[in-house]
């Protein structure tokens, strides 16, 4: 009887692979859709969220394409109308409503002009008599490029909000170099806001003023009780994907300048972290200024799904994976609830002279 000879390792390996191959054809088809990210030096946890971002990031693309494409068919249906209503009428009747229309239109616009100069100056003043807050912009280097995007977002809702209210803030940029600095630039009337825009650090265009700056930090031991017009405070512009935990509490002792955090946990719980966008920090500090409670501030501005209740005790807990993941997605809610606004705010924004 002939003794079998075993196949060779090499042989082994080919089929092997040609296996690995055929499994990958049959399993990556639906994969080829999505593009990749980067995922080199990054860990599993990393890879996961970056995958994640990117499948928000085509989700809110689409959102956004049937949006416009609604808006479109809405002006469409107006249009048709208002033919329609036009042709079943007489000729005299015809002039009234387009008189009319036209009235409307004209008592809009002043409406909106008066309001504009009204804006202006309100935030003219707040640059003498406002509380002066900076958005620290240096960190850019340490995001990626849709990072940057969603900053630049809450920035310009920062000054929306800022040009709404009847005692604005005296609102600084620094350090707007580089991407973030081109981003910045093609905001729609960018060149027109009324706020102070600094290429430089705070610590070069604020020398003579280092020690009224005050850093806002969740790392922070000194909690915030009351707002000083006399102080300068500093909020972090980072969207890090929690990738950089206390950079900004580190850089804020290597300057020598005060740290200070909100009161939020003298008030309410919250269901994860105590880390905030900066549009949110921002509003809450207008809040405060407008309301002097920092209670009825923190209800209006955080979002009721960072809150928990005070006896509420088991959001507190859970694996940090699981914590991280959801700031992760509560993150991009936010960039959802303002996402609707952005359009509103660009056109406000650009009206400015």
């Amino acid at each position: 009887m002939k003794r079998r000879e075993p196949r060779s390792k090499t042989f082994c390996k080919k089929e092997t692979t040609m296996e690995s191959t055929q499994q990958h054809d049959e399993n990556g088809v639906e994969e080829q859709d999505i593009a990749k990210p980067q995922t080199d030096g990054l860990s599993k946890r990393a890879q996961k969220k970056q995958l994640k971002q990117q499948r928000y990031e085509a989700k809110k693309a689409e959102k956004k394409a049937r949006a416009k494409e609604e808006k479109k068919r809405e002006a469409e249906r107006k249009r048709k109308e208002w033919e329609e209503k036009l042709s079943s009428v007489t000729e005299e009747e015809r002039s009234k409503l387009i008189e009319s229309r036209r009235g409307l239109r004209k008592e809009r616009m002043e409406k909106r002009s008066e309001e504009r100069g009204n804006k202006i100056r309100r935030l003219t003043d707040a640059r003498e008599t406002g509380q002066n807050v900076v958005v620290d912009l240096e960190f850019s280097h340490l995001m990626t490029a849709s990072e940057i995007h969603s900053l630049v977002q809450q920035i310009m809702y920062c000054y929306a909000v800022n040009g709404r209210c009847a005692s604005p803030a005296h609102l600084w940029l620094t350090g707007c170099e580089g991407e973030m600095g081109s981003q910045l630039q093609r905001l729609p009337g960018y060149d027109k806001w009324v706020i102070e825009k600094e290429n430089r650090s705070y610590m070069e265009a604020l020398q003579d003023q280092k020690e009224n700056l005050v850093y806002l930090t969740a790392d922070s031991e000194n909690v915030l009780d009351d707002l000083d017009l006399k102080k300068i405070y500093i909020v972090g512009g980072l969207v890090d994907r929690n990738r950089w935990k206390g950079i900004t509490m580190k850089k804020a002792q290597e300057q020598g300048i005060q740290t200070a955090k909100l009161p939020i946990g003298n008030y309410l719980k919250m269901s994860s972290s105590q880390v905030l966008t900066v549009n949110q920090v921002f509003e809450i500090l207008l809040k405060f200024l407008e309301t002097r409670d920092w209670k009825a501030s923190f209800f209006q501005v955080i979002p009721q799904r960072k809150r928990c209740e005070a006896d509420s005790d088991e959001h507190q807990g859970g694996e940090e994976d699981k914590d991280e993941d959801r700031d992760r997605e509560e993150e991009c809610d936010d960039e959802k609830d303002y996402e609707s606004e952005r359009k509103k705010k660009c056109i406000e924004a650009a009206n400015d002279s």
